[in-house]
């Protein structure tokens, strides 16, 4: 199939955790990550932890999150592989023609992500009306600034 977009790599990973310290005592202190910053979102029940693995354009964010509140959703800290990120050359394009081709969505569209790139979701579960979903696995697109496309493309 001729697509007007490509995926050009592994963007991130995030994991969830009931206590983000936990997360922080392997991820950054035993492996060694950096923390480039953190982002809190009342709406999406998260206190976040947006690290680096790597530098530059290679770069493999690794977010470690835990709930604002462990009652409520969505419930990051439920899955602990949270979510897998891939970076898109053209996220509008992609999006247009994946939900054309039966891709389901997660509510919310393109949007600003932690890291202030344009994201969207694709659902972990297909529906009826698009039946093709990450078969369990929620998976972030994310708009590849330029220069991760001319270092990846």
């Amino acid at each position: 199939m001729d697509k007007p977009f490509r995926i050009l790599g592994i963007q991130q990973i995030a994991i969830g955790g009931v206590d983000k310290q936990r997360l922080r005592a392997l991820w950054v202190d035993i492996f060694g990550l950096t923390v480039k910053s953190n982002y809190v979102s009342e709406r999406e029940n998260v206190d976040e932890d947006v690290c680096a693995l790597g530098q530059g354009p290679h770069a493999v964010e690794v977010d470690l999150m835990q709930p604002l509140d462990a009652d409520k959703k969505p419930a990051v800290h439920a899955t602990p592989l949270n979510h897998v990120g891939l970076w898109v050359d053209d996220l509008p394009a992609a999006v247009q023609w994946m939900a054309a081709h039966g891709v389901r969505f997660a509510p919310g569209g393109i949007r600003k992500g932690a890291s202030g790139h344009d994201i969207c979701f694709v659902h972990p579960k297909g529906s009826d009306e698009f039946p093709l979903g990450g078969e369990g696995v929620l998976i972030e697109l994310v708009q590849a600034p330029p220069e991760v496309i001319k270092a990846l493309g």
